[in-house]
């Protein structure tokens, strides 16, 4: 087992010095899931939501959730990313929004944490503009799917 990076040899919480690593080109997909009633799924599917367009809103928040991962997460570095794409989908069984994010730099650290974050902050968004319906949401199955790039490699979730 690897050891913890965010430490130094006195214990103490850093940032890891990431000068030295190699620019590449960095992916990460990752994935997650906002269970619900049936009613509400069918609410957010005919666009009739007063709030507005509930996907579009929680497609365009997860893109900037990713966008501020750095400020979000103490010892995370500022990335330039070059593409997160957001994607949602929705499905009957169980009632639920899937959502996908894939996230991409060329840089010298992953993008996992930023693919992480925009799915965490798109089903959030779903929850915060769905919650009037219904408080039983529940956002589960939130995980990296994929990440290639730098030293490590290629990385695959096995199912």
């Amino acid at each position: 087992m690897s050891t913890l990076t965010h430490f130094n040899a006195r214990g103490e919480a850093h940032m890891v010095d990431v000068g030295e690593k190699s620019v590449t080109h960095r992916v990460a997909i990752a994935e997650g899931q906002i269970t619900m009633e049936p009613e509400t799924l069918a609410l957010i599917r005919s666009g009739s939501h007063k709030k507005g367009d509930v996907l579009g809103i929680a497609r365009v928040a997860g893109i900037m959730a990713s966008k501020r991962t750095a400020d979000l997460v103490p010892l995370c570095h500022p990335l330039a990313l070059t593409r997160v794409e957001v994607e949602l989908s929705t499905a009957d069984s169980p009632p639920s929004v899937h959502c996908r994010v894939t996230a991409e730099t060329r840089g010298q650290t992953g993008v996992e944490m930023e693919a992480l974050t925009a799915v965490q902050v798109a089903l959030l968004t779903v929850y915060d503009m769905c919650k009037a319906v219904d408080r039983s949401m529940t956002m589960g199955g939130i995980r990296l799917v994929h990440k290639s790039g730098g030293k490590s490699g290629t990385w695959n979730l096995s199912t």
